[in-house]
């Protein structure tokens, strides 16, 4: 199964993007544009979750209404720049359980290394969303949504705001099963595997610091 790269176009999402993209734009504003984002993204990247009808009782009648089939979720964040989406989706999926995955680039061989992961117990019989704002050159993604599989989890996802042509490509090939859910597909990366245009470096401007 060929995976699909979904760039969500929404106004809303490209209004808020361009407040990101902004050196001007600081820390307070930033951190919240970004929750504000992976809550936009994750109404489309949870369209295709399973119902079920329950009926229920009205003040005025019975009703037979759709809700959520009891699909358990978990997102899980490569730290630490991913940490900034979590609050936005927990907006929406309040009962999502959370796992964390922390990876390094080594840098002479320039491979991701794992040096922090924690997850749920029963994160094998949850659908996943692994995410990261900046999706550049797709190691550290593919590393992740391999742990992912190695822990036992059949449906992922991968949802950044900004993606590099050469990290699509990277996750396209290694992970041919993973959606990957984008606010933009930028042009390229450039020498120090920036995105460009771009937003800089994501963690950084989440968190403040240099």
């Amino acid at each position: 199964m060929d995976n699909m790269v979904h760039v969500l176009d929404h106004p809303l999402l490209q209004h808020k993007l361009s407040i990101l993209r902004n050196k001007d734009t600081g820390v307070k504003d930033f951190r919240q544009v970004v929750g504000e984002i992976a809550t936009l993204m994750c109404y489309e990247a949870t369209r295709d979750l399973p119902m079920e009808q329950v009926e229920i009782e009205t003040p005025v009648a019975k009703a037979k209404v759709n809700v959520i089939a009891g699909k358990k979720l978990a997102i899980v964040p490569i730290l630490r720049a991913g940490l900034g989406m979590v609050d936005g989706i927990l907006t929406l999926i309040p009962s999502a359980k959370v796992g964390h995955i922390g990876l390094y680039r080594d840098p002479k061989t320039h491979e991701p290394v794992e040096y922090y992961c924690k997850m749920p117990d029963d994160i094998a019989s949850r659908d996943v969303i692994i995410l990261d704002p900046m999706l550049a050159t797709g190691g550290s993604a593919s590393a992740a949504i391999q742990f992912m599989k190695n822990y036992g989890c059949k449906h992922i996802k991968l949802m950044n705001i900004i993606g590099a042509p050469e990290g699509v490509e990277r996750v396209r090939k290694d992970h041919p099963d993973v959606d990957i859910y984008l606010a933009a597909l930028d042009e390229k990366l450039n020498d120090h595997a920036y995105i460009v245009p771009g937003l800089g470096d994501a963690g950084d401007r989440i968190f403040g610091t240099k």
